[in-house]
């Protein structure tokens, strides 16, 4: 990749700030943890692998702040709270947290915890490789995908999860173009996704989110590979806002449609879609885009960031474990024994 999502630095965490893309590629680094969370909050770095990669170096940036071991789980509750529904921040941290007490009698909790950190940040990296080339098994040479919100190295620790497996296609020798839906009310396919693919010399189209029926409908789509925020046991999967519509018409149209997520972004306690939180958001994302009003202020908005999209949608689910193709019921229950 041509640039880096998130690294550690000896001054903190140093991410791309995904807010000013595409215009600034800019980097900035979090020295505290209430800056970490701000991050996390306001999508400066988002992508549920990322934000559990990010929740995970906050914690060093904690320890770095203060040798109180109780001030480390202060600010370990504080990640939590940052945002419901991407699992991966809450699997993160409790792993984080199992070994709090062994970093702390260390006599090094810094690099104890950072040595932590590191081993989450590489294994997002090295499950989401993984999990692209089970996913480019499924293209062929020439193929289009269409893509919803962004599911990039700019969501993971460097390489991706849905357009991971477009990049695995592409270094297999494969031609691959994508469509990416402009993702309101945040553009993020527009602004993100469309952004890297461009600077990985992939040819991208954008569309507005309205526009995907039609592209399905004329035969402009081979494959619709969308991420996940959580997936529940029974293979119903949470992803931003528009991805279950986007679901209902790839079925109306008969076009295959892909779910690619590492196992850190299953949640196998829960039994259904049903169950997983969503993220309600500002109104002021949906009243004012780039800092211009573009409705009435004295009406109501309602701005869940997430849909979920039901199994029986989903043609086949794509993890490091391999490719789930429905029913999911049995080989989901494999996956879920560690």
């Amino acid at each position: 990749m041509k640039f880096n999502t998130l690294k550690w630095t000896e001054n903190g965490l140093e991410i791309i700030d995904q807010r000013l893309l595409p215009i600034h590629e800019k980097y900035i680094i979090l020295s505290t943890t209430d800056e970490v969370c701000q991050a996390i909050k306001t999508l400066a770095v988002r992508g549920a692998p990322a934000i559990g990669v990010a929740a995970s170096y906050g914690v060093v940036v904690a320890a770095k702040e203060s040798t109180s071991i109780d001030f480390v789980r202060s600010s370990m509750k504080k990640l939590r709270l940052t945002r419901p529904t991407a699992v991966n921040l809450f699997t993160a941290l409790d792993k984080m947290e199992s070994q709090l007490e062994t970093a702390f009698d260390s006599g090094d909790p810094i690099n104890f915890l950072l040595c932590i950190a590191q081993e989450i940040h590489h294994e997002d990296y090295r499950i989401c490789k993984n999990l692209s080339i089970h996913g480019a098994e499924l293209l062929s040479d020439g193929d289009t995908v269409l893509t919803h919100c962004n599911a990039g190295a700019l969501a993971t620790s460097g390489y991706g999860t849905a357009l991971g497996v477009v990049y695995a296609a592409v270094e297999s020798g494969k031609k691959i173009s994508v469509f990416a839906d402009e993702t309101r009310p945040l553009l993020q396919g527009a602004r993100l996704t469309a952004w890297e693919l461009a600077k990985n010399d992939i040819y991208v189209t954008v569309i507005c989110d309205n526009m995907a029926a039609t592209v399905l409908r004329e035969g402009k789509i081979d494959h619709v590979i969308v991420g996940a925020d959580r997936i529940a046991s029974n293979g119903d999967a949470a992803n931003k806002i528009g991805t279950y519509p986007l679901s209902i018409c790839a079925k109306e149209h008969n076009v295959p449609f892909y779910v690619a997520a590492p196992l850190t972004s299953f949640d196998f306690s829960i039994a259904t879609g049903a169950k997983i939180p969503i993220e309600q958001r500002s109104e002021m994302e949906i009243h004012t885009i780039f800092g211009m009003q573009v409705a009435p202020a004295n009406v109501s908005f309602y701005n869940p960031a997430f849909d979920v999209t039901p199994f029986s949608n989903i043609t086949a689910i794509i993890s490091e474990k391999g490719i789930a193709r429905q029913p999911f019921n049995s080989i989901l229950k494999q996956w879920s024994i560690k």
